[in-house]
């Protein structure tokens, strides 16, 4: 990987891209009045969501490389890496860039909200692509907050922003629960991976070994971020992914209990549970009963 440029501000952004700062805090940038845009990866110290129109090349996003799609919208939270090494530039580039720093949230609503727009942990993998009318709702909100930076700022300016950032953050929780609708057919393929990955897990030696299967294990073996397995799950499902695990886990339990040819530590062990209570105590959360009394009545 190639020179990383680190950007701990929104200033810091606007002047790679050659753009004036109106806001010390959030920057909205028109990249079609830009005439180039020079490709380097960058270490961003804000949040960042950027709308590609055009095809501009790939661009490093984590560990794997996307190529955009016209429509498609990435979210780059703090502390993340995106954008390419290859030394080249793109001329003329359309799109739109949001740049906005954590502390112009500080004392906002959205600031308490921020950890529930999970889609800013998500994989290039999974970002939001959006119809043509759901492309301008987003242009029409990144109007609305470039609007408001073009006046003077007061002591409204803050409250303002942030509110329209909202907005624009419920438009693509909204798009998003679109997405997983509309890709059923791929997400039903997927739980039923994630269901052979569980039933795999427990027919091999790997609970001794590592325990139970954590969410973190299983989004990885599926090639996905944990929050955005986490959001697919609960939309296919009504559960969490961490429950699901729980109750295939206890399904499997009841699978040996009925065998009745181990005792409940030897199938906490099996299952990978660090302590025979262990079971028990989710055993009884799960089904009303202890597994002795469940074995008995079985």
């Amino acid at each position: 990987m190639g020179e990383i440029i680190k950007l701990d501000s929104v200033q810091d952004y606007n002047e790679l891209l050659g753009v004036e700062t109106l806001h010390p805090l959030v920057s909205v940038v028109d990249m079609s009045q830009l005439e180039v845009i020079r490709h380097s990866g960058k270490n961003f110290g804000f949040y960042c969501i950027i709308l590609k129109q055009l095809h501009c090349g790939p661009l490093l996003y984590g560990r794997n490389q996307y190529d955009y799609r016209e429509g498609t919208l990435v979210f780059v939270a703090p502390g993340q890496v995106a954008g390419n090494n290859d030394n080249g530039e793109t001329l003329n580039p359309h799109g739109w860039i949001l740049m906005f720093h954590p502390d112009l949230l500080r004392g906002t609503s959205l600031d308490k909200q921020m950890k529930e727009y999970t889609f800013f942990s998500y994989e290039s993998n999974e970002a939001l692509h959006m119809s043509e009318r759901e492309r301008q709702i987003v242009i029409n909100c990144f109007n609305e907050i470039r609007e408001e930076l073009e006046h003077a700022i007061d002591k409204h300016s803050k409250q303002i922003i942030a509110a329209n950032i909202e907005v624009l953050l419920n438009h693509c929780v909204r798009f998003y629960d679109r997405q997983f609708v509309t890709r059923e057919i791929v997400n039903r393929d997927l739980l039923s991976r994630f269901e052979n990955l569980l039933c795999n897990y427990f027919n091999s030696d790997k609970p001794q070994q590592f325990g139970l299967p954590s969410v973190a294990w299983c989004s990885g073996e599926l090639h996905l971020s944990s929050n955005y397995f986490g959001d697919l799950i609960k939309k296919e499902t009504g559960k969490s992914a961490q429950e699901y695990i729980q109750l295939t886990t206890i399904e499997r339990a009841k699978e040996l209990l009925s065998e009745g040819k181990r005792s409940v530590s030897e199938i906490a062990y099996i299952l990978g549970f660090k302590y025979p209570h262990h079971l028990s105590r989710l055993f009884k959360k799960v089904t009303g009963v202890s597994p002795n009394d469940y074995r008995r009545v079985s």
